[in-house]
C-alpha cells in the first residue's frame, strides 16, 4: 500500500533551536559532511607514510584524479594546485553533501511533520553562499595573479574614456563601448552567482522530489534505479560546479587582452 507522500518544501525546515539560532534539516546534513571530511582528513595526515596503505593510497588516487580534471582547464599544474583549496574543497563538499541525500533516514525519519535530515543543497541559501565563495574567491585569485587594478580595470574604463576626449570622437565612441561593456560584465558576474547556486538548487531538489513521490507511491525496490541515477546526478553537479569556479578563476586571474604586448 502506498504511503503518505511528502512533498519537501522550496524553504528548509527548522528542526531546533540553540539559542536564538534556528537549526534546520539542511544544516544537520552539511554539518555531517563538514564532520566526516574532518574525521577523514585526521585519518589521512596520520597515516601519511612513505609507503602508502590503502586509504592514502585511496585518496591519492582520488586527488590525482581531481588534479587532472582540473588541468585540462587551467592547462597548468601550478595553476590548478593554486586553485585547488577552494575548487577541490567545493567539489568533494557538493559531492557528498549529494550524497548523503541518499542515505536511508534522509527524507523519511520526520519530528512531528519535519524532517530532520535532508539534503544540504537542497537549501537555497547554502548554493548561493557558495556561488558566492566561487565568484569572489576568483576576484581574490585575479587580483594576486594580474595586480588590482589592472583587474578592475576589466569591468571600468572611467580612465580611458577620460583620455578619449584628447583623441577625438572615434576615440570617444570606443571608449563609451568599452565602458558599457564594463557593465555588462559586472552584471555577468552576478548572473554567475545566480547561475552556480539555482542549477545546484533546481536538479538536487527535484530529484528529492522526484524520490520522495516515487517511494511513497510504489514498493521499497523500485526507487532504486531513481536513486542510483541521483548518485550520477550528484557527482554531475559536484563536478560542473567545481569546473565553473576554475574556469572563473582562470579566466580571471588571467591577463587582459592586449596586457600582454605592454
Amino acid at each position: 500500500m502506498a504511503g503518505e507522500i511528502h512533498i519537501p518544501t522550496l524553504a528548509p525546515e527548522v528542526v531546533t533551536q540553540i539559542g536564538n539560532i534556528n537549526i534546520t534539516n539542511t544544516m544537520i546534513n552539511a554539518w555531517l559532511a563538514i564532520i566526516i571530511f574532518l574525521i577523514l582528513g585526521i585519518a589521512v595526515k596520520r597515516s601519511v607514510k612513505l609507503r602508502p596503505g590503502k586509504l592514502q593510497n585511496t585518496c591519492e588516487f582520488f586527488l590525482e584524479s581531481v588534479l587532472g580534471y582540473f588541468d585540462q582547464v587551467t592547462g597548468s599544474r601550478k595553476k590548478t594546485i593554486k586553485f585547488l583549496p577552494v575548487v577541490g574543497s567545493i567539489f568533494f563538499f557538493v559531492l557528498l553533501s549529494n550524497w548523503l541525500g541518499l542515505l536511508p533516514g534522509t527524507g523519511s525519519i520526520t519530528n512531528g511533520h519535519t524532517m530532520v535530515l535532508r539534503p544540504a543543497n537542497t537549501d537555497l541559501n547554502l548554493t548561493v553562499a557558495m556561488a558566492l565563495v566561487s565568484v569572489i574567491a576568483s576576484h581574490i585569485y585575479a587580483f594576486a595573479a594580474v595586480g588590482i587594478f589592472t583587474h578592475l580595470g576589466k569591468f571600468v574604463q572611467i580612465k580611458n574614456l577620460i583620455l578619449s576626449f584628447k583623441k577625438g570622437p572615434i576615440a570617444v565612441f570606443s571608449a563609451v563601448i568599452e565602458f558599457g561593456v564594463g557593465l555588462i560584465e559586472i552584471v555577468s558576474e552576478i548572473a554567475k552567482v545566480l547561475s552556480l547556486s539555482l542549477r545546484l538548487f533546481g536538479n538536487v531538489f527535484a530529484g528529492e522530489v522526484l524520490i520522495s513521490v516515487i517511494s511513497a507511491l510504489i514498493a521499497a525496490f523500485v526507487p532504486t534505479p531513481f536513486m542510483l541515477l541521483e548518485l550520477l546526478v550528484g557527482l554531475i553537479q559536484a563536478a560542473v560546479f567545481a569546473m565553473l569556479t576554475i574556469v572563473y578563476m582562470t579566466v580571471a586571474s588571467s591577463a587582459p587582452h592586449g596586457a600582454e604586448e605592454h
